[in-house]
């Protein structure tokens, strides 16, 4: 059985809270442990942030797509924007040994997912997060 949420919402920083209630329900019925949903949740929420201060340089009414998926193995995370693009290369957090606010997100969103893809579009970019099921507890 697959089951796809969609949701659509332009880039406000006010709309994150909206996005992270609707992955919430999302992940509700599901196995992952309540830490593993907060983190899902926290590195989705810092992949929206990024695509509103990096793709739409804080512009607050451009169009980001967040689709939600149940796979067999786990779930499925595409956020899609049609902003400005960022090489894959380019996509690393600082030191984490580097002592000072910020940059650690893509270390969050890494630690979050069981896989990370970027791929680059005609316009903008489509960021895929796999969270995979813990092989005892299945779903």
């Amino acid at each position: 059985m697959k089951i796809k949420s969609e949701i659509e919402f332009a880039s406000h920083p006010a709309n994150l809270a909206l996005v992270r209630d609707f992955v919430r329900q999302f992940l509700k019925p599901l196995s992952f442990s309540e830490t593993e949903k907060d983190l899902i949740v926290l590195g989705l929420d810092e992949a929206c942030t990024n695509v509103i201060r990096y793709a739409y340089h804080h512009e607050p009414n451009e169009l980001i797509v967040l689709v939600c998926e149940l796979l067999d193995a786990g779930v499925r995370f595409s956020l899609r924007d049609f902003g400005t693009q960022c090489a894959a290369d380019q996509l690393h957090g600082r030191p984490l040994e580097l002592i000072q606010p910020g940059g650690l997100g893509i270390h969050l969103i890494r630690r979050a997912f069981s896989q990370v893809d970027y791929n680059l579009k005609k316009e903008g970019t489509e960021l895929v997060l796999e969270k995979h099921f813990n092989h005892t507890t299945g779903r």
